[in-house]
């Protein structure tokens, strides 16, 4: 290195004279270029790494060294050891330590050592040995992933292998941006996003994208469509960005319609959306500060494909502006910012929640469903309505604390998700009529029938007799529960759904097509045969929140009669005529055939019992929340009644193959119809005759015999 630095010193004129503070400072820069060059040979990361990483983290004995200072003959101690482990000694003794302890008994990880420590960062339980285990407990690793203590060193080399087989190499505490070979570009509805490869943990990535939330993010693209098409333009704002795929989706399919804000608080993922909106040739609008920001809008109100990128709390964003339209996804439940979400949004704008905490909305975490939702709720065979009403109370007391009331406009609650989409309404009347709508919940726990409770403060002294069964007079003890407060309200309103199922034809969106129309057969509960076949001529006008929107009009074959146009009194009969048709609410909740099945029956098919059950009077349809659940107005007892009179025997279906034998503790007459006891009481007539039988058998008698004898 010196001799690199004299021929520079050389080359230059021999007259001028050069001091030798710069000749000084010129060594230095060419050592750390070598050191520089040296260390690149093992892995070039270190730039990528945090440099306030953990102190048992270095890269060289060296550095672990200039760590402990050993410069000087004083007494030093140990920097990764306590003074009860390691006293304090002279340098030559320290070194000898470092090396043949913390630095030999190290894991390697792309060019870092993670030596041993045995500082108190880890919490030791109670020894009863003495001191000397004491301080053996006390030595562990520290993750420079993931910052996890791990106490032996196999557990900490698998660990590391973990977090590399999940893609996950760069710091989760630390705010630190990956290189961009190592992100990946993702496309979904025409939109391109680069992520991480650990993109799919939420807890340990900056630029979380979950594929499974496609459906849920062209729901809400839908929601929002339909309200650009009421008003134009519309500012929305996504509070949790992560990648931007969102706003991106809105921005770029809307254009001018929408003022996309995209808000995320933390560092790397607004990096991360920035570049995402250059990716997909969209404009970035950087925050500034409220003196310029007329200036600002009038800019990008020239220009639509611009979107701004903030980088805030999410209550901070929405105290300080007002939006059309927000939604909220945080990693969790989303109770902690319905009060912000409320305070400033537009009167008739809309708010949409989506929660992912499905372990305490499904009732498997009930203690954290109370904490959070302040609602008690138990595992029943409606659970994931039960989930989308307990979030929808939530919602409802947020928005009256504003003096706000809530319309539903759509209720989803799948595998990953729960979904709500609710349109705000101002003033406190009807924010009064919205709270009214919270109540409690009976529920049986003997046959699962339930109601809601009755409105009014008085105290009954029987409150079973609001259920319509009967089993707290048959069984013994309390057979109910009281589960709540819940949304006793729709869940659904028709003509949104209908609108947004138009969006979704005219943006392509797949996926959304077939929940959109089982979402409008549950909100009429009927069929989806009678859905096809009805005439969609009222669409042209929908009443919602007591405003009439335009949609779009239906074709003029709808208007035409034997070659002449419908008169006007005759539309404004039909209009009337379905209105009434589908003023009445949905039914509440519903019941899974297979839970209420009968023993030893065959059940029909869920399309022939759904006809059973309308030919019998009663309004019924699928649900989205359960795949084998019936939504209807029909009592549980009549629910059974019907499935029980076109179920079939079990036997009867399985006589040509031989005979089948049930035990005969089964009194099979009890579930049976009529015509069939006679073969049940002659099968128990033949098995008294016979001691020491537990079995009857069936068999098929012909009926040329039968007229034979």
């Amino acid at each position: 290195d010196g001799s690199v630095v004299s021929e520079k010193v050389k080359s230059k004129n021999t007259d001028e004279k050069i001091p030798e503070s710069e000749l000084e400072g010129e060594e230095k820069r060419a050592e750390e270029e070598c050191q520089r060059e040296s260390d690149g040979n093992l892995l070039d990361v270190s730039s990528h790494y945090p440099r306030d990483k953990h102190i048992s983290i270095q890269r060289r004995l060296a550095d672990l060294k200039k760590l402990a200072d050993l410069r000087g003959d004083e007494r030093k101690p140990c920097p990764l050891c306590p003074e009860e482990k390691f006293k304090a000694c002279y340098s030559h003794k320290l070194h000898r330590h470092l090396q043949n302890l913390h630095w030999k008994v190290s894991v390697e990880f792309k060019g870092y050592r993670m030596c041993i420590c045995y500082l108190s960062c880890r919490p030791v339980k109670p020894n009863l040995v003495g001191d000397q285990t004491l301080s053996k407990l006390g030595a562990h690793y520290h993750c420079i992933i993931c910052s996890a203590t791990i106490v032996r060193r196999t557990d900490m080399i698998g660990h590391i292998n973990r977090h590399v087989k999940k893609g996950e190499t760069e710091s989760r505490f630390i705010t630190v941006c990956a290189p961009k070979s190592s992100y990946e570009v993702v496309e979904e509805s025409s939109t391109d996003v680069q992520v991480l490869p650990n993109h799919s943990t939420p807890q340990k990535t900056d630029s979380y994208f979950n594929p499974k939330m496609k459906l849920n993010r062209q729901l809400i693209f839908c929601a929002l469509a339909v309200l650009a098409g009421e008003r134009k333009p519309i500012e929305c704002l996504d509070a949790f960005g992560a990648t931007g795929i969102m706003g991106l989706q809105w921005a770029k399919h809307l254009r001018s319609s929408v003022k996309v804000t995209i808000n995320d608080c933390n560092e790397n993922s607004v990096t991360v959306i920035k570049e995402n909106c250059h990716l997909n040739k969209m404009k970035v609008k950087q925050n500034v500060r409220e003196e310029d920001s007329d200036e600002t809008v009038e800019k990008g109100e020239e220009n639509g494909d611009t979107i701004e990128v903030t980088k805030m709390d999410a209550n901070v964003v929405m105290h300080l502006r007002s939006f059309d339209f927000i939604h909220l996804d945080p990693f969790g439940s989303s109770v902690n910012y319905l009060d912000s979400a409320f305070r400033n949004v537009r009167n008739l704008g809309i708010v949409s929640v989506t929660s992912t905490d499905i372990s305490s909305l499904y009732a498997k975490a009930q203690h954290v469903a109370l904490r959070h939702y302040g609602c008690n709720i138990v595992r029943t065979e409606y659970y994931k309505e039960l989930a989308a009403r307990t979030v929808i109370a939530a919602v409802t007391r947020a928005a009256a604390r504003c003096n706000k009331g809530i319309e539903v406009l759509l209720a989803v609650a799948l595998e990953h998700f729960v979904l709500v989409v609710v349109r705000v309404l101002r003033g406190p009347t009807p924010a009064d009529d919205s709270a009214k709508k919270v109540r409690y919940l009976i529920h049986c726990q003997w046959c699962e029938e339930r109601v809601f409770q009755k409105e009014g403060n008085m105290v009954e002294e029987n409150p079973y007799q609001q259920l319509p069964c009967d089993c707290h007079g048959s069984m013994p003890g309390k057979t109910a529960v009281l589960l709540g407060p819940l949304w006793s309200g729709a869940l659904f309103c028709t003509g949104f759904l209908r609108r947004m199922l138009l969006e979704a034809v005219q943006y392509g969106l797949d996926e959304a097509q077939p929940l959109l129309k089982t979402l409008v057969c549950e909100a009429e509960c009927t069929t989806l045969k009678h859905f096809f076949t009805r005439c969609p001529g009222d669409e042209n006008k929908q009443e919602e929140c007591g405003v009439f929107i335009r949609t779009s009009n239906t074709s003029a074959e709808s208007y035409l009669v034997h070659g002449k146009r419908k008169s006007k009194e005759v539309l404004r009969g039909t209009a009337k005529r379905q209105r009434a048709e589908h003023s009445a609410e949905h039914p509440p909740f519903y019941y899974n055939i297979h839970r209420h099945s009968i023993k030893c029956m065959n059940m029909p098919k869920l399309n022939k019992f759904l006809n059973y059950l309308s030919e019998a009077g009663y309004r019924v349809s699928r649900t989205h929340f359960d795949p084998m659940g019936v939504r209807t107005n029909a009592p549980l007892a009549q629910f059974k009644t019907v499935l029980m009179k076109h179920s079939t025997p079990t036997y009867v279906a399985a006589q040509a193959e031989g005979p089948v034998h049930l035990s005969g503790e089964i009194r099979v007459e009890e579930e049976l119809p009529a015509a069939e006891a006679v073969k049940v009481e002659e099968a128990e007539l033949a098995q008294d005759g016979k001691s020491g039988d537990t079995t009857v058998t069936f068999t098929q008698s012909n009926p040329t015999d039968r007229a034979a004898d």
